[in-house]
């Protein structure tokens, strides 16, 4: 963490809705006058996209097929290396991953392939990050070889983690704000099948493919990360979605509900929240609960004094 140079980091799987998540932090930003340097986390996967083809289907022969989600597949490395050195700095190498053809004309490269490793310009506010792993913990990684009698001992001492001396990976520890966006699991299935198919143009039969294979480092590796976040949100729907492979539309905002998780609820005005954020409600201690429609709503109403507070810590250090 840095009072010089600040780090929010959104943190959830292909399709989840972390781009929402992003549309609101550009809307805070604005309003705010924050320059903010944004960095996607597919710019640190280890494998363009033939090379990931080649490395799954090689892997699967011995028995365990590695994924995007796999750590075997990402630089965590080089990312907790950027934080680091963001959070000491304000600069730091980067990348992009060529991911639509509209990214392929403008760096004039092929969909699949990265750009150069660049350094961040100098000057920026915070770094605002979007990617799977926003809040990496290498110790987390033992939930998945855990039987189910245990893992509730792991979900119970997890949030402890983030303060932990710790000699691994350890992205979230270099985060001030950590973020997680995790729909229902059917809801982001829906979702990832439909963008999937609609913006990269892949059949439902192979995004369907796609996500069996994910599901177990999706449980290992992803699932984890969100004990670990200071909010999460999650969209749950309010129509059926009981086979969501065979699911013609994506439930909309007005289709669902939010679910809105503190992790230190005591420092929320939440009287505050529920007159600002219309027909919200509480139902625990440290969560709110609001319509679908008030979800960029209450993004901006929760978020938006938290980057008030990073950038005033800021503005004090050099005052």
């Amino acid at each position: 963490m840095s009072t010089e140079h600040p780090i929010i980091a959104v943190t959830g799987s292909s399709g989840a809705g972390t781009t929402t998540v992003k549309q609101a932090f550009a809307g805070i930003f604005l309003r705010e006058g924050v320059n903010a340097t944004y960095v996607n986390g597919s710019g640190f996967r280890r494998y363009d996209r033939e090379e990931i083809q080649h490395v799954h289907r090689e892997s699967a022969k011995g028995g365990k097929a590695i994924t995007l989600f796999s750590p075997e597949a990402n630089l965590f490395e080089r990312l907790e290396g950027l934080f680091r050195e963001y959070s000491r700095s304000g600069t730091g190498l980067a990348r992009e991953y060529i991911e639509t053809g509209e990214q392929a004309v403008q760096y004039q490269q092929d969909v699949g392939s990265f750009t150069p490793w660049t350094e961040i310009p100098e000057g920026s506010d915070l770094l605002f990050y979007e990617g799977l792993f926003g809040g990496c913990i290498e110790e987390t990684w033992t939930y998945r070889s855990m039987s189910p009698s245990h893992n509730p001992l792991i979900i119970k001492e997890r949030h402890k983690l983030k303060t932990r001396p710790h000699t691994g990976v350890d992205i979230a520890r270099w985060t001030d704000l950590l973020i997680g966006v995790v729909p229902s699991i059917n809801l982001e299935w829906i979702q990832k099948i439909h963008r999937d198919c609609n913006v990269k143009g892949h059949s439902p039969e192979a995004v369907a493919n796609t996500i069996m294979r994910h599901l177990p480092d999706y449980v290992g590796y992803i699932t984890p990360q969100f004990s670990l976040t200071d909010i999460n949100f999650q969209r749950v729907p309010l129509v059926d979605t009981s086979n969501p492979f065979i699911a013609r539309d994506v439930p909309t905002l007005a289709e669902s509900m939010v679910v809105i998780r503190f992790r230190e609820p005591k420092n929320v005005d939440f009287p505050n929240l529920l007159q600002r954020i219309h027909n919200s409600f509480m139902s625990r201690p440290n969560t709110l609960v609001v319509p679908g429609g008030e979800m960029m709503h209450a993004m901006s109403v929760i978020c938006a004094p938290m980057v008030h507070t990073l950038l005033e810590k800021l503005s004090r250090k050099y005052s």
